[in-house]
């Protein structure tokens, strides 16, 4: 027997006094290097900043796991390892994002909640339909009414080709992990394209392709514009 459901539900926006922001995109998007130089920018203004990453790879109770997970030393299945990483991404929430918000401070974020999408769902075999989409939503708790993770107040995309995500990884010397090869990548940037073009109004979307100063640059002149 089959039973439908059907309910309207927001995301649960911050409540509190802090600033929340994320940095999204593919690997090789330079998500990380514009995490730590917004991060630098609010600091010279005086602000009082913390820099937060999902999935934490080496902080937390789950940071060593993942990091043998994204380096391929531990094999699951692609479910379980997306409930690990939201456990992780709901102990980031209560560790460092909410206290950080409730003080009044800003966070800066490689990642957040939103990469689920282009992310796990190639990994289980699904596409990027609405009800796909919908019941990943709901089944990490993102959409429940007893467990949602704070969106960010703004999410910038970094918006980079294909070709050009894998010739920035192919200098990357540090150890490559599992979701750096190409025919992983271009599903995630498809499902990235997907987000934007269902959730336009969650994103705003930075050309990636220039000099990273310009994309910095770029960034920050779209926060002075937001109102605080």
């Amino acid at each position: 027997m089959k039973y439908h459901v059907s309910f309207d539900l927001d995301f649960k926006r911050n409540p509190y006094k802090g600033r929340y922001i994320a940095i999204e995109g593919i690997d090789g998007s330079g998500k990380t290097f514009q995490t730590e130089k917004v991060a630098e920018y609010f600091q010279k203004i005086g602000k009082t900043v913390v820099t937060a990453r999902e999935p934490r790879k080496e902080e937390g109770v789950l940071g060593e796991l993942i990091q043998k997970i994204l380096r391929g030393q531990v094999k699951m299945s692609p479910i379980a390892m997306q409930y690990i990483f939201t456990a992780d991404r709901i102990l980031n929430q209560e560790e460092i994002v909410l206290p950080a918000l409730k003080a009044g401070k800003i966070v800066i974020s490689d990642r957040s909640f939103w990469s689920i999408i282009p992310y796990a769902l190639p990994d289980m075999g699904a596409n990027f339909s609405k009800s796909s989409t919908n019941f990943m939503l709901i089944a990490q708790g993102l959409l429940s009414m007893y467990h949602q993770s704070v969106v960010p107040d703004t999410v910038f995309y970094l918006d980079v080709s294909v070709n050009t995500a894998m010739q920035r990884l192919s200098h990357k010397k540090a150890e490559k992990e599992i979701y750096e090869k190409r025919e992983k990548v271009e599903k995630h940037f498809k499902g990235y394209n997907w987000l934007l073009k269902h959730f336009p109004k969650e994103f705003i979307s930075i050309n990636g392709e220039k000099e990273s100063e310009i994309v910095t640059a770029k960034i920050i002149k779209k926060l002075k514009a937001i109102k605080t």
